[in-house]
């Protein structure tokens, strides 16, 4: 497989993870009590879970490689804003699933790392 294609392939499967994650935060929030923080908390984390996705698909259709550059740095503060979120909840203790909490954590750590990367690399060929 050339370095074209597993580029592209990386960037699909990438977006596939986000998908997931996104998918896997909507559910979790779904599961938490209703409290006052809570609902201000699940809209937050529910907006900047959905606008990582959302950015990073922008972003893999870029027309120009500062488009591309403005819709990655979106991404990546979105998924380190919900990577803040998580760990508010967690810091809360609720009655929750905290397997399920640890793991979204640790993702939305992996993503922002991922997609700084890609804003990083960007940045240096601009």
């Amino acid at each position: 497989m050339s370095d074209k294609n597993d580029k592209i392939k990386f960037i699909e499967e990438l977006k596939e993870r986000i998908f997931q994650w996104v998918v896997r935060v909507s559910d979790f929030c779904e599961s938490l009590p209703s409290t006052s923080t809570t609902r201000v908390v699940n809209f937050q984390l529910i907006k900047s879970s959905t606008s990582t996705g959302a950015n990073h698909r922008a972003a893999s259709r870029a027309r120009s490689q500062k488009e591309f550059f403005a819709k990655i740095s979106i991404a990546v503060e979105e998924s380190d804003e919900s990577h803040y979120w998580l760990k508010l909840l967690k810091a809360k203790e609720y009655d929750m699933d905290i397997t399920e909490l640890d793991w979204l954590i640790k993702e939305a750590d992996e993503i922002t790392r991922i997609l700084a990367t890609a804003r990083y690399n960007a940045g240096k060929n601009m």
